[in-house]
This record gives structure tokens, sequence and C-alpha cells, in this order.
């Protein structure tokens, strides 16, 4: 079976997790492709692909245009593919925030008009070296308002792996010729005990 990952990362923390997804279709013995939609002049190509996971992150809420792009323009091409968004965010790292991290992803599809088989909301990062002033207060009074955490404390990775790991390996393993489309969603932020 052959995958192609399809992601665009502005602060880091979306590579990571398209990277995570690569090394997880490469133990379970997939033949993997990765595409970076903010290479605009390499052409993606869905030759012989089976599955497709497609990765982005939310900054200024919403996706990145160039990622918004490629769903409308291969929406041919991946409504014949069985698929997988990860939308990565910081609103999923916490339970109040999940409503929210959701209306983000309703709006890209509203948007492109692409609808996956499976959604997953994956919980972002806190990349305090990366950020102004400005962005610093963004992210202190909007982004984390009241929420259990201080960007004062330095970055942070909310990514929950191991669940990530588990909802990757379900795509990866469910039958390729279910046609149903199941618009599974999960919320993957921190691991949380207790």
């Amino acid at each position: 079976m052959s995958v192609l990952i399809i992601y665009q990362s502005l602060e880091g923390q979306t590579l990571k997790i398209a990277r995570f997804a690569r090394d997880v279709a490469d133990k379970a013995g997939e033949e993997v492709t990765m595409f970076d939609t903010a290479d605009k002049t390499a052409p993606v190509s869905f030759d012989g692909v089976d599955r497709v996971i497609l990765a982005a992150p939310v900054h200024e809420r919403r996706h990145p245009k160039e990622f918004e792009f490629l769903l409308t323009t291969s929406a041919d091409d991946l409504a014949a593919r069985k698929t997988l968004l990860i939308s990565v965010s910081l609103s999923a790292a916490f339970e109040e925030g999940l409503g929210e991290a959701r209306d983000y992803l309703n709006e890209l599809e509203m948007r492109t008009g692409f609808r996956p088989e499976v959604e997953v909301l994956a919980a972002g990062a806190v990349r305090t070296g990366r950020y102004d002033y400005f962005a610093t207060q963004v992210v202190r009074h909007v982004v984390l308002r009241d929420r259990d955490y201080d960007p004062g404390e330095g970055e942070h990775e909310f990514t929950d792996w191991a669940a990530l790991e588990v909802a990757l390996r379900d795509f990866l393993s469910a039958d390729p010729e279910a046609g149903a489309r199941s618009g599974h969603l999960e919320g993957l932020g921190p691991a949380r005990n207790g």
C-alpha cells in the first residue's frame, strides 16, 4: 500500500506530526511519500496512492491558504482514496477548546468542499522562542485565555503522541474498500492522568 502525507507547517509542530505519521506508516510496512503544500513549485502526484494523510496547523482561526487550495483543487483525487485529516491547534489541547478546534475544521470543510473519512483534532505546541511580543500576547490572552498554561513558562508541546499513533495505526489498518465515510473525530490533546 502507498501512503501520501500532505502537510504544511508554520512553526514546526505540524512538520513533526507529519514525520511521526511517516514513521508510523514506515513501521507498518507502507510506502510513504511526503508533500509540503508550501512548496509551490513541486506538483503533487496521487499516482499509485491508496491512502492520504493530511496535516495542517490552525493560525489566526484558519488553516494555511496553500493547504486549503490543494484540498480544493485535488478534490477528485482525494475522493478516490481513503483520507485522514489532522487539524493541529492549541485549542485542541484543552477540553473546553475542542468545540473551537472543531469549528476550525468545519470552516475548512465549508471553504474547500472536502470532507475526509477520518478527522483528528490534534493539540499543537507553544513555541515561545519564535514569537515576537505581539504574538506572545495573542497566544497568552486570546489562544490560551483562562486555560491552565502560561506561555511565560517557555515552550511546551501538547501533542499526545500515543493517542496520535493509535489513530494513525487504526487508519492504516482499516479496510481500504470500506466505502462509507465515517466522519470519525478524535480530540488528541495532552495525555491526562487520573
